[in-house]
């Protein structure tokens, strides 16, 4: 069983920075897993925003958010964390954490289709 939980969303005007963190429990971190976050914007559909491999060497990031968003991950606590700065209104969405085992150290997806273990969203609204 692998569950997933965030938290570090809110409020913040345009410009500022925001921190989510996503923890896990269960085999997701003892065994190799790719962790990523993924958005839902209010009437679209859930879209990828970046992604780290098991190793932490390999990160990618969809092209709106390069330079301002910075996936981290800490395998000896379980957790993976996106640092966002400069955040724009267009940022505003319901962030989710997710997560896909692996065999390969240096992998990462960036689809949906490739994690079947998710969590439950945090909110986060950027003010203009």
């Amino acid at each position: 069983q692998v569950l997933l939980v965030e938290s570090g969303g809110g409020l913040v005007q345009a410009g500022g920075s925001l921190r989510l963190a996503c923890a896990s429990s269960g085999s997701t971190f003892t065994l190799h897993s790719t962790m990523a976050w993924f958005r839902q914007a209010p009437g679209k559909n859930r879209e990828f925003v970046a992604a780290i491999s098991w190793s932490g060497s390999k990160v990618a990031y969809v092209d709106s958010v390069k330079g301002r968003f910075t996936i981290s991950r800490d395998n000896a606590k379980g957790t993976a964390d996106l640092q966002m700065n400069s955040l724009k209104p267009e940022d505003t969405a319901v962030y989710y954490c997710a997560a896909a085992i692996t065999r390969d150290r240096t992998l990462v997806f960036l689809t949906l289709k490739e994690y079947p273990y998710w969590g439950q969203g945090t909110q986060v609204t950027v003010s203009s």
